[in-house]
């Protein structure tokens, strides 16, 4: 490849990475949004952050049957709106109890 190939490929790439972070700033200037796609909006990390997290519950463990209890019992933890570290502290407690108890 020529060294003017890996310019235009390294100008390419600084678009490709800028427009995204750009664009939400340019749009965001308009308050004409409607209120159900801000609503979705407002979603849309929760469903990403649940995304990422599921499949390492899945196969973080030798037993899928601790994991999800895990998963669960986080799951549970922040629907009744329990601090972050106790979330993250309730589900490793929970596994590590059904691993010295039971085997799993």
């Amino acid at each position: 490849m020529s060294e003017s190939h890996i310019i235009w490929m390294i100008i390419g790439m600084g678009l490709v990475t800028y427009i995204p972070r750009i664009l939400p700033l340019i749009t965001a200037a308009s308050e004409s949004w409607p209120d159900w796609l801000r609503r979705m909006l407002t979603r849309v990390p929760y469903a990403v952050l649940g995304a990422l997290i599921f499949p390492g519950i899945l196969y973080s463990l030798d037993s899928m049957a601790a994991a999800l209890a895990g998963g669960v019992a986080a799951l549970i933890l922040s629907w009744l709106r329990a601090p972050l570290l106790a979330v993250v502290a309730g589900a490793i407690l929970l596994v590590t109890l059904l691993r010295l108890s039971t085997g799993l």
